[in-house]
């Protein structure tokens, strides 16, 4: 059951702290991917890793690199000079929020890393970031922009404005 009443707020020094749980929590999962896909493509197969190999690890770096200092920007926490946290910086589990989809792009580049160990072909799962970009657009932006009705449309006009115009043309004939 849902509780009842207004949501809580958070405070600064508690998004503060949470945002850095989940800084660090990313920065273990980025590390984590990129030391398996080392040790298994570049070590235990290095006689058999080819250019595609050292591209597709430059393209996850890029990747994990921009989203991380997105977020890492989002997150950043302002101080005074006598070090009182004064602003803890955008929520990053928020929810619905940007940094939401910077965390699923890093989530699906890890997966899709540590899978493409096993084969270089689960490097086209990471096509499913382009289509949720996709989705989002249409879905927020553009969909709602072109199914939106006309201002210019005529309102319905209620059945007393009607008899009233039909009964003014009457007269006039």
């Amino acid at each position: 059951m849902a509780p009842k009443g207004k949501v809580g707020t958070k405070g600064k020094k508690q998004i503060y702290e949470e945002n850095e749980a989940t800084l660090k929590f990313y920065t273990r999962v980025i590390l984590g991917a990129n030391a398996i896909y080392a040790v298994v493509n570049l070590l235990v197969f290095y006689s058999s890793s080819s250019f595609s190999t050292w591209l597709m690890l430059g393209f996850a770096l890029s990747v994990y690199m921009g989203s991380y200092r997105s977020m890492t920007s989002m997150a950043k926490a302002a101080f005074a000079e006598d070090g009182t946290l004064l602003d803890g910086g955008i929520d990053l589990n928020m929810e619905q929020g940007m940094a939401e989809h910077l965390k699923d792009v890093i989530l699906l580049t890890a997966i899709v890393q540590v899978l493409s160990t096993l084969s270089s072909y689960f490097w086209y799962l990471w096509m499913l970031a382009p289509f949720r970009a996709l989705h989002l657009l249409w879905t927020n932006f553009l969909g709602p922009w072109f199914m939106a009705d006309s201002p210019s449309a005529p309102e319905e006009v209620n059945e007393k404005k009607q008899r009233r115009q039909e009964r003014r043309q009457m007269k006039r004939f």
